[in-house]
This record gives structure tokens, C-alpha cells and sequence, in this order.
């Protein structure tokens, strides 16, 4: 484990600006966030500067900035919405203690994971579990933005309130009897005492209590994906049910966000879209004719404390723990995900486990000031590294800037108009599907295919966590059926060598002697696939300075998604370094997956694929006699990539 406390004041400068551009791109994405759950805006606010600056102190990725991210939202949404429901609380306010203490045991949990080293375990995760996921949230995210970009609001929807006053009675009249419990009233009476009693209070409630209640429910049917289609003729059969100039903001963000990116990227297009929309709307647009963020606490967030006694509570403890649980697995991956993305770039490696004690601490501390729980986020971390962010140091000054921003601008938040978030979050989720994966899915395996569509669709209709449980054990099992199909068909399917020891096959021994460490010639021997991914990274950035390298494919059986995509970053990582890339031997399964997403010839041309050893071998004596070596080099460098770009998720 690293120390936390321990700076490296060598590249200040370069942090500054990284941290500083990466709390400027966060503003309107934590804003947005915390504006998609019940407790407001500045919760997210809240949250990304605890855990920018905590996971960055006490993280294990240098570069990381974290805060609320599009996953970790859509569950923190769930969360409120389901301690509501079984608090029968009619305000956030109400189910406050259990809110906060579910978002504080998801930190701890994930402090635990750390602790015990579970980061290791996550490169275990499946690609197709991962693209279903976080396509699905993507999903999640625009169906649910679609109201309020219109501008509708279903709970002054009087159709739809009137049709819910029978529940929303309901719920009052529970919510009497439990206060009356609670309080100790029906203790010592009769039946038929209590029955008047409850009745008495019942007649105490107003018309508009019940209207409100009502509409809280229409509400709350709105936000969700399956209520969002059950309502989703509503804006257009009832009257002034789209607010066009709403519509207009929204729409408007939208085109800013994309079109200003290709101005200029110096200045983040969705922070330029808020700023711009909400003087537009505050000069030119009258008072209440779009919703607005309206008044919010300004100053520094009030320390919360009270929740810790909801985590005693046995009554309360079993749904704390449940999505605690799915917060803390959720955070983990989408964090060691966005690792994996900034050691790519900057050619490092983090420490998985302290990473996860560091975002856990980052939510723990999160809940204490009422902010949403997050993890790493990937966007903010690359531009990060792209603006010279070099250390932890970087992270945390993009949230001492939000905090900065919170002290001294939070009053202006309030005339924020809701369609501008609408639109900010529209793209978030559109940027966050994995169109690489959907694109691939007639050209990969059936059963990544098939893997990757049920976790999407359990994600948007089901939930997040079944989503994930159900993906691992599907691609568990299709793992284990391909294992045994390769054991049938007598091919080998024991681990890849480790790179520490290259021995020469008889075949080739002198074809290394006399080329020397111009060519590096490597065995692959065992199926490529998810569990095996990040080893095969760490063999290629391991690989010496050379011309060429041969990968001989003989002992590959198979390869699964993932591989395909991590053989495509190694080439890419290969090709930049200027080395060429030459295979030998391919079964037909592995060379039919390479050329039906284009490896072959997108990034390797065939003329670089041999099927056996022999021809490779007079290729090679016949490029060294004329030293044409480096002239493949180049040839292979200069090709333009042809394979599908990689998704950054927000």
C-alpha cells in the first residue's frame, strides 16, 4: 500500500491545469447528477469535491478524478427512491438517515474490498458483462431525460393525480397508523377505539394533502425507464403537456455540446452549453415560464451524523445493506475500469487495492457532507492526463475548484433551467453506450453477443446488480463449455507462458541467433480470453525494443471478445512503438474473428500472415537479406486504424 500523505511537487504545474480543467468539465456534470435524484443538484456538487480530493489523497491511481458518474447515479437514484417507498416518507428529507447511511456502507464496503485485495479479481469481469452494463445505464439515462427535456411534469398532470388519490389516501391513512404506533396511542384501547381514533386524524388531512401526495406519486412513476413508457403519450395528448421554450434550451444544449467540440476543445462544450443557456434564460426568457434548478443551500454543506443510527437499526439494515452492496461492486469496477484507461495512457500502473480504499473513502466522506457517492470517472481522468496532470495532486485540486466554486457562485446555480441538465445528461448517456460492441456483435461469438444483450436488457428493465450477476454466470458458463469443447477437440487450454522465459521452439532457434534482438519471436500457447486480458497487456508493454514481432498462434484455439480487443490495443500499443506485427499459424476460429471486426487486414495486412512457421521463416531471411525490416515497420505504422474507436464512459 502507498502513503497517502507523500507528494511529488516535480510536475505542479502540469496539475494545476489538469485538476483545474478536469473540475471545470465536472461543474456541469455534478450539477446534472445530483439534479437526476430527488436530493437536488448540489448533492452532486457535494459529492465530487469529497471524493475528488479524498479518493485522489488516499487513491491508488495517480491521475484519477473521481466524483458521481452516469453508473453510480442511476443506482444512487434507485436508492432514494426505494428508501422512500419503504420509509413511506413523504419528503428526501424523511428518509434522509437511510439514504446517507446506505451511501456511507457502500464506502466502507468498497474500503474492505481493498483491504482484502479484491481489486486483483476484477480483471475477471467479462467484456460483454461490461459493454451490456454500461450501454444499459446509457439507455437508462436518455429515457429518462425525455420529460424533462420536454419540459413535462407529470405531477401537475391532473388526469394522471386524480387517477392516483386512491393510493395516495392509502399511503396517508398507513402512514397515520404507523405514527400512531410509533407513538404509543393504541396501547390500552379496543378495536373500536382505534378505528375512530385513525379515523380522526384521517378527516385532519386536506384535499391538497392528498393532491400533493398523489403527485409525488405521478412523479415518481415518471423518473423510472418502465413508468416513463407507460406516460410516454402524455406530453402530446395533454394540453401544454411540451413546453416548447423548454424544448428550445434543451435542444440548443445539445447542438453546443457537439458542434462547439469542433471549434474547440479548450474549453469543455457542455460547460460553455450551461453557462450560455442559463443567461439566455435568465435575460431573455420570463420568470417561470421554464423550470429552473431554483433555491439551493449556499455556503459549505451541513455535516451529517444522524445517519449512523440507521446502520443499528435491524429494521432498516437489510435494504441498507442490499444496495450498499451494489453501490460498493458497481464503484469498484467502474473506478478499476477507468485505471486500466489512465495506465494506458500514461503508461503506469496503479495499485487496484488501494485504489478501492481511497474511492471508498471518498464516499464514506461524501455521505458525511450530503453529496452523492461516485468513482473514478473516466472523461475527467483522460483530460486530466491530456492537460499535464501527472500525480494525486492534480485530483485534488479539481476539487479544492469546485469547492471554490461552491463558496463563492453557488447562489447563481438556482436559475440553472432543468432543460440544460436535460441535455447535458442526454449526451452523457449517449456517449456512454458502447457502439464498438454493438457494431461487432454479428462478427463476435454468439455467446458474447447474446451475454452482452441480457445485461443490457436487465439493466434498463430489471436492475443493475441482477444485471451483473446474471451476465458473470452466463459468461462463466459459456466459458466453461468452450473450455471442455477445446479439452474434446484435444487442443491445449492451460495459461499463457510467463514472458520472464522465452524458450525457441527447434524450429526457430537459429532463425533467432542470426537475427538477433532485431525480431522477437513469441508463443502463444491457450485460449485468449477475458480472465486473461490484463496479463496479455502487461506481456506486450513488457516486450523489448525490436523490429518485429511474430506471434506464433498455433496453440490458440480460441479467442473471445475481449481478447479481440485487447490484441487490437496491443498491435495499436506495437505499431506506435514501430514494430511490426506478423502471425503465424492462426486456427480458422481465431483468424475468422480477427478478420471479421478487421484486424485482418485493417491493422495487420494478410501479407503479414503466414500459416506456418516455414513460410514465415523465408519471409523473414529474405526481408534481413535485403534489410527491408524497418520498411515493414513503417509500412505497418503508417496504416490508418481501421477498427472501431474506444467509448469513453462519463
Amino acid at each position: 500500500m502507498t502513503n497517502p500523505f507523500s507528494f511529488d511537487f516535480s510536475h505542479i504545474k502540469g496539475d494545476f491545469l489538469g485538476g483545474l480543467t478536469a473540475g471545470i468539465v465536472a461543474l456541469p456534470l455534478a450539477l446534472a447528477f445530483g439534479d437526476q435524484t430527488a436530493l437536488g443538484p448540489m448533492a452532486g456538487l457535494y459529492g465530487a469535491i469529497a471524493l475528488a480530493i479524498l479518493a485522489a489523497l488516499f487513491g491508488g491511481t495517480a491521475t484519477q478524478v473521481s466524483g458521481p458518474t452516469a453508473p453510480m447515479t442511476v443506482v444512487s437514484a434507485s436508492v432514494i427512491a426505494n428508501a422512500m417507498l419503504q420509509t413511506g416518507a413523504e419528503t428526501v428529507a424523511e428518509a434522509v438517515p437511510i439514504i446517507f447511511a446506505t451511501f456511507f456502507l457502500a464506502g466502507v464496503i468498497e474500503v474492505f474490498f481493498g483491504i482484502i485485495k479484491l481489486g486483483r479479481y476484477i480483471k475477471y469481469i467479462p467484456y460483454p458483462v461490461v459493454s451490456g452494463f454500461m450501454s444499459g445505464i446509457g439507455v437508462i439515462i436518455i429515457i429518462t431525460q425525455i420529460f424533462p427535456l420536454l419540459g413535462y411534469n407529470a405531477a401537475t398532470d391532473a388526469e394522471l393525480v386524480e387517477a392516483r388519490k386512491p393510493r395516495a389516501e392509502e399511503q396517508i391513512l398507513e402512514g397515520i397508523i404507523r405514527e400512531q404506533e410509533q407513538a404509543g396511542t393504541y396501547k390500552g384501547i379496543m378495536n373500536g377505539e382505534v378505528i375512530a381514533a385513525t379515523n380522526a386524524r384521517f378527516l385532519e388531512v386536506s384535499n391538497a394533502d392528498i393532491d400533493e401526495r398523489a403527485g409525488k406519486l405521478v412523479a415518481r412513476q415518471s423518473k423510472k425507464v418502465v413508468g416513463t413508457f407507460q406516460l410516454l403519450s402524455r406530453p402530446f395528448s395533454t394540453p401544454n403537456g411540451i413546453n416548447w421554450l423548454n424544448f428550445l434550451l434543451g435542444i440548443g444544449t445539445i447542438v453546443v455540446i457537439y458542434g462547439f467540440k469542433r471549434i474547440t476543445k479548450a474549453v469543455p462544450s457542455s460547460l460553455v452549453a450551461l453557462v450560455l443557456f442559463t443567461i439566455i434564460a435568465y435575460f431573455f426568457v420570463g420568470a417561470g415560464e421554464v423550470p429552473v434548478i431554483g433555491q439551493v443551500q449556499q455556503g459549505l454543506p451541513r455535516i451529517q451524523v444522524s445517519f449512523l443510527a440507521s446502520l443499528i437499526d435491524f429494521g432498516s439494515l437489510g435494504l441498507i445493506v442490499k444496495f450498499a452492496a451494489t453501490l460498493a461492486a458497481l464503484g469498484a469496477i467502474d473506478s478499476l475500469l477507468t485505471s486500466v484507461v489512465a495506465d494506458n495512457i500514461t503508461k503506469t500502473r496503479h495499485d487496484p487495492n488501494q485504489e478501492l480504499i481511497g474511492q471508498g473513502i471518498g464516499n464514506m466522506g461524501a455521505a458525511f457532507i450530503g453529496g452523492l457517492p461516485g468513482a473514478g470517472a473516466t472523461v475527467r481522468t483522460v483530460i486530466n492526463v491530456e492537460s499535464g496532470g501527472r500525480t494525486k495532486i492534480s485530483g485534488m485540486i479539481a476539487g479544492i475548484f469546485l469547492l471554490v466554486i461552491l463558496l463563492g457562485l453557488s447562489g447563481i446555480v438556482q436559475y440553472i433551467p432543468k432543460a440544460v441538465l436535460a441535455g447535458i445528461l442526454l449526451t452523457v448517456g449517449i456517449g456512454i453506450i458502447d457502439y464498438k460492441g454493438f457494431r461487432h456483435l454479428r462478427s463476435v461469438p454468439m455467446g458474447d453477443a447474446v451475454v452482452m444483450l441480457i445485461v443490457l436488457l436487465l439493466t434498463v428493465f430489471v436492475g443493475l446488480l441482477e444485471a451483473v450477476a446474471v451476465g458473470m454466470i452466463l459468461a462463466t458458463l459459456l466459458f466453461m463449455k468452450k473450455s471442455a469443447d477445446t479439452v474434446e477437440d484435444g487442443a491445449r487450454s492451460e495459461s499463457l507462458q510467463s514472458f520472464s522465459v522465452e524458450k525457441p521452439w527447434a524450429d526457430d532457434a537459429d532463425l533467432v541467433a542470426r537475427l538477433g534482438d532485431r525480431v522477437f519471436i513469441k508463443h502463444l500457447n491457450g485460449p485468449i480470453f477475458f480472465g486473461f486480458v490484463n496479463e496479455f497487456k502487461n506481456i506486450v508493454q513488457s516486450l523489448p525494443d525490436v523490429a518485429v514481432v511474430v506471434m506464433r498462434m498455433r496453440e490458440v484455439p480460441y479467442v473471445d471478445q475481449s481478447g479481440l480487443y485487447a490484441m487490437e490495443d496491443a498491435i495499436l500499443d506495437l505499431q506506435k512503438r514501430g514494430v511490426a506485427v506478423v502471425f503465424t499459424g492462426m486456427t480458422e476460429q481465431v483468424r475468422s474473428m480477427m478478420e471479421r471486426i478487421n484486424l485482418i487486414p485493417g491493422l495487420v495486412n494478410e501479407e503479414y500472415v503466414f500459416d506456418d512457421f516455414k513460410a514465415c521463416r523465408k519471409w523473414l531471411g529474405e526481408q534481413l537479406e535485403g534489410d527491408e525490416l524497418h520498411g515493414v515497420v513503417g509500412k505497418q505504422r503508417d496504416a490508418e486504424p481501421r477498427v472501431g474507436d474506444n467509448v469513453d464512459e462519463v
